[in-house]
Parts: C-alpha cells; structure tokens; sequence
C-alpha cells in the first residue's frame, strides 16, 4: 500500500512540478517539453517496476500525453489571461501568401499603428485572411507569443492536466490493486518476463 501511495503522489507531483517549470521558464517550451517527457517516461517504468504490470505502464502513455501538453501549454495561456492585452487588429500581411509554406507569420495593424510582433501559425489553413479583422491577445511583457483571443483557453488546458493525473491515479490504483491480488493469490503476473 505505501508504494501505491509513492506512485500516486508521484503521478500528481509530476504533474505539479512540470506545470510550474512551465512557469518560470515562459517563453522557453522546449524545458518543460524535454522534462514533462522524461518525467513520464520515469512514471512509466516506475508503474511497471512496482506492479509488474506492462500493458498497465503502457495504458498510462496516453493521461500522460495529457498532462505532458496540459502542463506545458496551461502556463503560457494563463499569463496571456492574466496580464495580456486584449485589442483588435487587421491582418495587413501574410507571409506565406503565394508560397506552399505552412509557416503563416501574420502582420497586424492594431489601434496604435503597425505591431512589432507577428501572430505566427504553422498549417494549411489557419482560418484568417489578410484585411480580416481579429481579436488578439498579448504580452506586455513580450515573453509570451501573441495568440488569437478565441484560441486562449487556460482552463481548457488545466481540465487536459488535471483528467491526464487522475488518469494516472485511477491506472495506478488498478495496477497496486492488481499487483496485491496477484501476490496474495501466488501467481506470478502473465508475461513478467518479457
């Protein structure tokens, strides 16, 4: 019971701990990235290490795909909520008009003349054409990318965060109830081995 208790604060610290690195290294995705990605896999090998139960450790791969984008994108959009600056602006340019690029960098004219940053969107259509007029939000402070205000959604990515760590509690339950029943009864698990 004490090492089903480990894991499932393991799981919510993982969450917790990836978040707030998002925190302090705004502006730096690849940090949280490269660490929520590693501290999964860590989880991954300490479910299978204490409840010798593989397709339970790989079955928490995806709540932690949940909680690896949740914690690193819950970060940025909640300082954009919380202290960006919401204003209209028009598209002026494109600059993947006439090209086949899919790395769209949007040139805004806002209430105060043209804006030093671009609003960047990487795909086929991004829904936004130049003299269309949008709702944007963004950082005073310049440490978080511009974003369209209809695409920041802070508790969207906090609900992704918190379902992937209860996910993860409800697989660590399952495999700790699975790992003292297969011990009481004396069988060894089906394909330990492997």
């Amino acid at each position: 019971m004490l090492a089903l208790f480990a894991v499932l604060v393991l799981a919510w610290a993982i969450a917790a701990g990836n978040t707030a690195l998002a925190y302090v290294s705004l502006g730096n995705d690849v940090i949280p990235i490269v660490t929520g990605c590693l501290l999964a896999v860590g989880f991954v090998i300490v479910l299978r290490l204490l409840h010798h139960a593989w397709w339970l450790a790989l079955l928490s791969v995806v709540p932690g795909l949940f909680v690896l984008v949740g914690s690193v994108q819950y970060a940025p959009e909640a300082a954009l909520e919380r202290r960006g600056v919401r204003e209209t602006a028009v598209v002026t340019a494109d600059s993947a008009a006439g090209t086949e690029s899919k790395d769209h960098r949007f040139t805004l004219t806002g209430p105060g003349g043209e804006l030093d940053e671009t609003l960047r969107y990487r795909g086929s259509d991004p829904g936004i054409r130049v003299g269309d007029r949008i709702e944007i939000v963004r950082d005073p402070e310049g440490v978080v990318a511009m974003e369209r205000a209809d695409e920041v959604d802070p508790e969207a990515r906090l609900g992704g965060l918190v379902g992937g760590a209860a996910a993860w509690s409800v697989i660590t339950v399952a495999a700790g109830w699975r790992g003292h029943y297969l011990r009481r009864s004396g069988r060894t698990p089906f394909l330990d081995g492997v």
